[in-house]
């Protein structure tokens, strides 16, 4: 707002003018905007308050003046060693640019705090950064690791193929866009690990990630900047992820992390910051993992305090509180929230043809893709024998009614053909509408005990009584007819009266770990004992169009989210998996391969810097100490004066945020049954990082002396990361030769714990 007279009578913001003091008068903390004015009430009359303005810009000249005598007076003697002193007469006139002082914006803070970004500084974290994630990024020319499911999924939206992942589609389509961006056709397949790239253009998907994952150490540096005002603690945060190699390996790589952690970071700084892009971020962070959650619960958490301080202010009316609130909601709630929801539009506009996802999503959701058996598709409306149909559970994931060729092994009920619920097209899918079909004996199912086994039982069409199925309309009387896809039916058992059901449990490997198909004692309706008609074939009866049965936008949306849910939640160890335990996060206890298992291949093995980690870990245990001694300290009244009670300050308010996220993105995992991996730890990683820089020792000292030993520990420091990240930089950026078990290899010195499998 320009509200500052120029000498030419122009006016101009404070911003612009020269400086370095600004002095605010108390009555105008009062004014409040008024189109392109300030209006202010309640102050003193203008003739009144211009002779006390007059008389207080005379007294800063005055004192402006024997100042510039005082100093000029200083260097005389200095030249003149020896010589008498006399004092120098001053320049400086009563008008000019000390008419000035009392308009222009500056700082009152003390010497030692940093006011303005250090751009030299800045620029040297992001070339340091971007050096270290895009140093042999084309390197190893093969999958590696997580390639083979994102890399793919990345050419299924350039190729417009639906498919299902258990995450929101964000990160996808970003890696999708890039390689299209890049000259990437899609048709690589993606098919394992170890892989050739050969002629294919993989490198615009791997440098996309690289880009955003350099962002993470200059957002740290202006985080902890703006919560310390301390640029040799910003710099130490910096260096925590510049010279980490668990984040130079993510990176690098076709992978949703560095995108998550590029929305994490981006959320918090510009929470701090940059209010306007917070709901981009927000968006962004849920519309690639769920897990960004986490940081919508911070901010939402840091939104409730600070509305709550607002509410304790009695200068600001209830009316200009509500305003604050509503503000709130609309820029953290409802923009955010149309933002995820447009995501999924681009989604569902872009993978428009059939792909291998049909088969987790409802019939009605399949008849909108282009290919699918079901898109336009024409059928008989209604059932009658001798139809050959396919029958799918409406739990969401349910899957088709199956059978194969196989037998449930000894001692898992009855020796006889499996019938299970699979979740893709398939020919063992097809049923006839027949007078006998399934069998059941009174036996438990193999996984849900107080359910019965259902079984395929019988020679040529010939069985016994247990083939005998009562078909029923779910909300229909007896007789209703059974319409394609529009009704819901469940299967009665004539002989024990319990219902067909899909579990929703994972067979093991002798099930070809296809969904569990039980008889259900239990009666009443729901998801998993209803089925829906999808196919059906009788050339004996006249077809209709299904065209009117495609689902709303929200009908897909939701159903989305319902199928991304219980995939996350179906993830489970398979046999001889290595499943990860969040105690073994913090302390580095085990890494991950990422390419490479022996001597003669090329081997990434992702592990943190444990030099930093582990550093990481003793400032986490050092922040709980100080903060409690902080509190305690506060709460019995001590005293604080100057820097001690502004490092006071940032250590509660400033870390006390940074450890909230450090918790919301590591405590959470303790009760998630889904399989866990490693690098699920890497957004709580940085807040731990940002934290050890805010724990910087220098909060605990104010003296000269300590300052420059703790200037001297910050060097040190800096020197450890930067040597540590040579010793172990092998790990991010490739390895051959004999493994560190080997005495002989070069990193058998470094394999500082037997779990390390490098």
């Amino acid at each position: 707002m320009k509200l500052c007279e120029t000498d030419s009578g122009k006016y101009t913001s404070v911003l612009q003018l020269p400086g370095s003091v600004l002095i605010v008068p108390q009555a105008t903390l009062g004014g409040k905007p008024k189109g392109k004015g300030m209006q202010y009430h309640g102050n003193i009359g203008k003739d009144e308050g211009l002779k006390l303005y007059d008389s207080f810009v005379s007294h800063c000249q005055n004192e402006l003046s024997a100042y510039t005598s005082a100093v000029r007076h200083r260097k005389t003697c200095k030249t003149n060693e020896g010589a008498e002193c006399l004092p120098q007469p001053s320049s400086e006139t009563s008008n000019g640019a000390n008419k000035r002082i009392p308009k222009r914006a500056g700082h009152l803070s003390s010497p030692s705090r940093d006011d303005h970004v250090p751009v030299y500084t800045l620029v040297l974290v992001l070339v340091l950064s971007v050096c270290t994630r895009f140093y042999k990024i084309t390197e190893p020319p093969h999958v590696c690791w997580d390639e083979t499911h994102f890399g793919k999924m990345g050419s299924y939206y350039i190729n417009r193929t639906f498919f299902f992942d258990v995450h929101p589609p964000l990160g996808k389509i970003l890696i999708g866009l890039a390689g299209y961006l890049t000259g990437y056709d899609g048709t690589f397949p993606f098919i394992k690990p170890g892989d050739k790239y050969e002629h294919h253009n993989y490198w615009g998907m791997r440098a996309f990630c690289a880009a955003l994952g350099s962002c993470l150490p200059p957002f740290a540096f202006l985080i902890v900047l703006e919560l310390s005002h301390s640029t040799p603690a910003a710099l130490i945060a910096a260096s925590l992820l510049i010279f980490d190699t668990g984040c130079i390996t993510l990176s690098q790589y076709i992978l949703l992390d560095p995108i998550l952690m590029f929305f994490i970071m981006g959320s918090h700084l510009s929470m701090k910051l940059y209010w306007s892009s917070l709901w981009v971020c927000l968006s962004g962070s849920l519309g690639v993992k769920f897990v960004g959650l986490f940081v919508i619960l911070l901010v939402g958490i840091n939104t409730a305090f600070d509305l709550w301080r607002l509410l304790g202010d009695l200068s600001l009316s209830l009316l200009d509180f509500g305003k604050h609130l509503l503000a709130r909601v609309f820029g953290l709630i409802m923009l955010p929230l149309f933002l995820y929801t447009t995501i999924f539009a681009v989604h569902f506009i872009v993978l428009n043809r059939s792909g291998p996802g049909d088969g987790f999503f409802s019939s009605a959701f399949q008849s909108r893709l282009i290919g699918n058996n079901l898109h336009n598709a024409s059928m008989p409306e209604y059932l009658a024998y001798g139809s050959v149909i396919t029958v799918k559970n409406l739990r969401i994931a349910g899957g088709y009614l199956h059978s194969h060729w196989h037998l449930y092994p000894e001692g898992v009920g009855a020796h006889q053909q499996q019938v299970t619920a699979y979740l893709h097209k398939d020919y063992n899918n097809l049923w006839l509408i027949h007078t006998a079909q399934e069998s059941i004996t009174p036996i438990p199912s193999p996984l849900t005990k107080k359910h019965l086994q259902v079984t395929g039982y019988g020679i040529n069409g010939s069985g016994d009584v247990n083939d005998l199925w009562q078909v029923e309309v779910c909300g229909g009387k007896k007789g209703d007819p059974v319409k394609v896809l529009r009704s819901k039916v469940r299967f009665l058992h004539r002989s024990t009266s319990c219902v067909l059901c899909s579990s929703g449990k994972t067979l093991p490997k002798w099930g070809w770990e296809q969904v569990e198909v039980t008889c259900s004692p239990y009666v009443k309706e729901t998801p998993n004992t209803q089925w829906n008609i999808e196919d059906h074939i009788n050339p004996k009866l006249p077809n209709i169009s299904l065209s009117v049965l495609k689902p709303t936008f929200l009908e897909v949306l939701w159903e989305s989210h319902i199928v991304m849910i219980r995939g996350n939640s179906g993830l489970k160890p398979k046999d001889n998996e290595m499943n990860s335990k969040p105690w073994h996060w913090p302390i580095n206890y085990q890494g991950l391969r990422f390419s490479g298992v022996n001597e003669t291949e090329y081997r990434v093995y992702l592990l943190g810097n444990p030099v930093i980690w582990w550093l990481n870990l003793l400032s986490l245990a050092l922040f709980v100490l100080m903060l409690t001694v902080a509190s305690l300290a506060k709460q019995r009244g001590v005293k604080m004066e100057g820097m001690r009670k502004v490092h006071c300050h940032t250590l509660m308010e400033g870390g006390g945020m940074l450890l909230l996220g450090w918790l919301l993105h590591y405590l959470p995992f303790y009760i998630m049954g889904r399989i866990l991996y490693y690098h699920h730890y890497f957004p709580a990683m940085l807040f731990s990082s940002m934290l050890t820089g805010t724990t910087n020792l220098h909060l605990l000292f104010s003296s000269s002396i300590s300052h420059h030993l703790m200037r001297g520990g910050q060097f040190i420091l800096l020197l450890g990361f930067i040597y540590s990240f040579y010793l172990f930089h092998p790990l991010s950026y490739g390895m051959r030769g004999p493994l560190a078990q080997d005495p002989a290899s070069s990193m058998a010195g470094l394999r500082w714990m037997e779990s390390w499998e490098f």
